[in-house]
Parts: structure tokens; C-alpha cells; sequence
């Protein structure tokens, strides 16, 4: 697919595939379209060409004219590392809030059981304002995984997160892995990548550079991603 702002391309014929059951790391420095990419393939920011296919549904662009499409929302969920929790609402409202319409007796056990595990309890009744960064990432998480998504677009979503944490998160995305969503994930962390993704994504410049499995940290063959790992501390 290709994404272009005014004259800027953002996105270059970028070609990718997050299969249900399998983590799929993106890495790349600042302004690299990591973020664009997750927009494009949630249709928030649709591409203005490519092809975008969500199991037997597809997306064609550019679209026709007056053409109108369905997004596939919520099968594809998506967590932005500027959270968009609603500042008037208490984090257990926020919750709740893409839910309402549903039986009480699904929904509450569900949230219960999200909120108990990411460690939101203490918190559950305050606004964002009064919780920290950590902790209203954690909450735009169970957010998304309140939705039950088939397909999970996450960024930068571990950036405010102790070791702890991040672990809880971690293991959290490899239960979901293992219950066959298909995960997507943008992160700095190149560690966390190495331990999480089956796939591993470098992106510069709108064009992915490298792709392949963990060799790509370990033992990447492009110049470009050598001297990024290697400022990050991992070559």
C-alpha cells in the first residue's frame, strides 16, 4: 500500500502480513510511518493505493468515487500511544463506554477480570488526570481488549511501563497469540520485540528495509538496520 501526505509519501508500496495467531513487531527511528502504518491498516487513515484484506472482507484504493466501505471495527482494534481516554470519564467508565448496549452480566465479569490482571483496581474509579501515564496506557489496553478483537494494532503501548508491567503485558499478548489473534505491535523496545514477535518489521522512510523472524535483530543483513541496533544497544 501507499500513503502520501501533500508530497510526501509516508508509506512506499509497503507490503505486510499479520496472521491471526502470531505477534508481529514493527521497529524503525522516529517518523518512519510506523504509526501511519497502523492507521492504513485500520482504515483510519485509509492509503491511496493497495489492497487491505481482514479475512474474507477487502478493501480496494482508491476507492470510487462515492464509494463508502465498512470498516472492520471492532475486529480490528486499535491502542494509539495517545491513548484518546476520555478525561471527563473515570478510567472504569472508559471501560465500559464500547460496551454499552451489552448484557451487564457478560460485560462486567469480563472488565473485572482485565482490570484485576493488569493491576487497575486501585485506580478503576479516577479520572485519567489523577492516575499516571503508566497506568491510563494499561487502561487504554483493557479498553481494546474489552472489544475482543481478532486483530490487535498496538503503539508504542509499553513506552510508560515498568519492567513489571511490561511483563504483564507481555505475557498478556502471548495468551491472546495463543488464542489466535493476530497481533501488531509498534515499539522502541527492542527487546521486547526479540522476546514477543514471531515477525519483525524495520521501517524507514515509508519503505520496510528488512522483514523476517528474530535473525532480523540477531543477525540483520541490511546496513541500515545494523546501525540502528547498534545505537540502540543491540549490536
Amino acid at each position: 500500500m501507499t500513503k502520501r501526505f501533500g508530497t510526501t509519501v509516508a508509506l512506499d508500496n509497503v507490503d505486510t502480513i499479520v496472521e491471526p495467531g502470531s505477534i508481529t513487531a514493527i521497529i524503525g527511528p522516529s517518523g518512519s510511518g510506523k504509526t501511519t502504518l497502523l492507521r492504513a491498516l485500520s482504515l483510519l487513515e485509509p492509503p491511496d493505493s493497495g489492497t487491505i484484506r481482514v479475512d474474507s472482507a477487502s478493501y480496494d484504493f482508491p476507492l470510487e468515487e462515492e464509494q463508502q466501505i465498512i470498516p472492520p471495527w471492532p475486529k480490528v482494534t486499535v491502542v494509539f500511544q495517545q491513548l484518546f481516554l476520555w478525561p471527563h470519564l473515570t478510567l472504569q467508565q472508559n471501560l465500559r463506554l464500547p460496551l454499552r448496549g451489552l448484557d451487564a452480566a457478560v460485560v462486567t465479569p469480563r472488565i473485572n477480570h482485565l482490570v484485576q490482571k493488569f493491576n487497575l483496581l486501585s485506580c478503576i474509579d479516577r479520572f485519567p488526570n489523577q492516575t499516571s501515564l503508566g497506568q491510563r496506557q494499561r487502561a487504554a489496553l483493557v479498553r481494546a481488549l474489552v472489544l475482543q478483537p481478532s486483530y490487535l494494532l498496538l503503539d508504542e503501548i509499553t513506552s510508560a511501563l515498568d519492567l513489571e508491567s511490561i511483563s504483564v503485558v507481555l505475557g498478556h499478548l502471548e495468551e491472546l497469540r495463543n488464542e489466535g489473534v493476530g497481533i501488531l505491535i509498534v515499539t522502541h523496545l527492542t527487546g521486547f520485540a526479540r522476546r514477543a514477535a514471531d515477525r519483525i518489521i524495520f521501517l524507514e522512510s515509508g519503505c520496510v528495509l528488512e522483514s523476517g523472524g528474530r535473525e532480523v535483530l540477531e543477525n540483520p543483513s541490511h546496513e541500515r538496520v545494523k546501525r540502528f541496533l547498534s545505537v540502540m544497544g543491540e549490536n
